[in-house]
């Protein structure tokens, strides 16, 4: 199937076609046609169905061809669901019939990536004002230069109908079951036709995320490494990039005044330097606090007119005067607002960099057994690039009362889906090519875990990072933990030397021994069904703790 020429003569048959209208435009229209209303100070809220609230990870699929984009992709990875192509023609086919019947039809186009020299440019069409809106939130305007992008002729289409649902049963077998029915929702890559549909999601996110999974899956063929990471640099022009999954810090230690924010979810990294991909943020908002986060905050909830505001919040809790609740969760945890990074005050207005002199992967650890900091060499930076450790807590969610390990390859294996040695093999080559400086900070708990220790203290950790980004940790003395094979340092600027070997901290060395054989255990086991038959170098093999 042609589809980018199927929808193209729907559109062009169609007399309700609104092109590439300004944010100002398509607010007006999110609020006329009632998608959105204004909220107090002025941003725009709305509400999804429940099913909506977040991603769908089982409703989310690549299609699955012999040969092509088929051969890259992990299919042993649980996140890289196969569709076969018929069911996809089907579901474009049906797509592109509700999308005649709209009254109205949204079409933006934008590109993923500010440098010019490998942004892709993708065409969104969809019936929802606020779904353009949020594409002109997050995705770029189209640099003047693109006819230089190496991407310029592979450009990538955006299907969007968030609020019609699949309901034929012809799907039945074919999609995921629900109750004895099939699936009502479909959010689905083919990388081949460089096409995408959103189909019955109607959380903002599914567009984002589908996005960048197809900027993850493109750039490597050309030598390109996309990091799920927050970027920011220094008054020298020096680069550093910031990996952790939920709950680690990142946006908080990237927020840095002395240092301007390039941008705080993904990026790319090519032969000339660091590229942000997007053109805003997307926060979660629950338990957000203004002296903690006070960017994020002036950026959702500040004063202004709702055609110049440029937030769109999504799934908070909202009284009668307009006001919100982020402490509410009775709707969602997972709520949302999407800004524009010109709504925050320390960015760099050409969100570009050179090579990153330091990177750090953040872990929450809540065993307490890892070092606040140590410094990784190149395969072991291969290894927790891999790896994408955390811990999730007691009580986040149901049947967990202990501290549970946690790992997500590269901080963002939804999002990575080529096989792993792809994204591993190069970040050590351009590590190697350009002596960045890799550091593992952990922002979890020293003394004891969760429950018994205390987390780190948040003013020690931005010691660490600044001591680690002002290349101050390059020249002091090291030591070697023997279980995970970590170089710690017996000094660092800012921190009390006896907090930087974890078992001192610990009243009982003997427990601490215990659960950090515990950990490491978590970290072979999982190393091994993950990996075990990847073939990976062996170096890499090594660095792993408990092998």
């Amino acid at each position: 199937m042609d589809f980018k020429g199927k929808i193209k003569a729907v559109l062009d048959g169609h007399g309700g076609v609104l092109e590439d209208l300004s944010r100002k435009d398509l607010t007006l229209h999110a609020i006329e046609h009632k998608e959105a209303m204004v909220a107090e100070c002025g941003a725009l809220a709305t509400w999804t169905p429940p099913d909506s609230t977040g991603r769908s990870p089982k409703d989310t699929m690549i299609v699955r061809r012999d040969g092509g984009a088929s051969a890259n992709i992990d299919w042993d990875a649980p996140n890289n669901i196969p569709l076969d192509p018929e069911t996809f023609e089907m579901l474009w086919q049906d797509a592109l019939e509700v999308l005649s019947a709209k009254q109205r039809v949204y079409v933006t186009h934008r590109v993923i990536g500010a440098d010019p020299a490998y942004a892709l440019p993708v065409t969104t069409v969809t019936d929802r004002a606020l779904t353009a809106a949020f594409t002109v939130n997050m995705f770029r305007d189209v640099p003047a230069d693109i006819a230089r992008s190496i991407y310029a002729e592979k450009g990538f289409t955006l299907f969007a109908l968030p609020y019609d649902k699949i309901r034929s049963e012809k799907y039945k077998g074919r999609l995921r079951d629900v109750d004895g029915r099939p699936s009502d929702m479909a959010i689905v890559m083919d990388f081949d036709n460089r096409v995408g549909l959103v189909y019955g999601s109607a959380y903002c996110g599914s567009c984002k995320k589908l996005m960048f999974t197809v900027m993850n899956y493109m750039l490597p063929d050309d030598g390109i490494l996309p990091l799920h990471c927050s970027a920011n640099e220094g008054s020298e022009g020096d680069c550093a990039l910031l990996l952790g999954l939920s709950g680690t810090g990142k946006t908080t230690l990237s927020a840095d005044p002395r240092r301007a924010l390039l941008g705080d979810d993904e990026h790319g990294w090519n032969d000339t330097g660091v590229a942000n991909f997007e053109n805003g943020c997307y926060a979660k908002l629950i338990n957000l606090r203004r002296d903690k986060e006070p960017e994020i905050w002036e950026a959702t909830f500040r004063k202004a007119d709702p055609t110049e505001h440029g937030a769109i919040i999504e799934n908070c809790m909202i009284y009668p005067n307009g006001r919100f609740d982020v402490d509410d969760d009775r709707l969602t945890p997972n709520s949302r607002v999407s800004y524009p990074l010109t709504s925050l005050s320390n960015i760099k207005a050409d969100p570009v960099s050179g090579h990153p002199r330091t990177i750090l992967f953040l872990a929450a650890d809540a065993n307490g057994v890892l070092p606040p900091v140590a410094r990784l060499d190149r395969p072991q930076a291969m290894l927790w690039f891999l790896m994408g450790y955390t811990s999730k807590l007691a009580g986040t969610e149901t049947g967990i009362t202990t501290p549970r390990s946690t790992f997500s390859r590269f901080f963002g294996a939804p999002f990575m889906p080529r096989h792993p040695d792809h994204y591993a093999e190069l970040l050590g080559k351009k590590m190697a090519e350009h002596g960045t400086d890799v550091y593992l900070v952990n922002t979890g708990w020293s003394g004891g875990p969760y429950g018994v220790g205390q987390r780190m203290d948040i003013n020690l950790t931005r010691a660490i990072v600044d001591a680690a980004l002002s290349g101050k940790l390059a020249d002091v003395d090291y030591e070697e933990d023997p279980l995970f094979h970590l170089a710690i340092p017996k000094s660092c600027p800012g921190v009390p030397p006896e907090l930087l070997s974890p078992r001192n901290t610990w009243p009982d060395g003997k427990a601490f021994d215990e659960r950090a054989r515990a950990l490491a255990a978590d970290f072979a086991q999982h190393f091994d069904k993950a990996y075990g038959n990847k073939g990976l170098d062996e170096a890499i093999v090594r660095a792993c703790p408990g092998k």
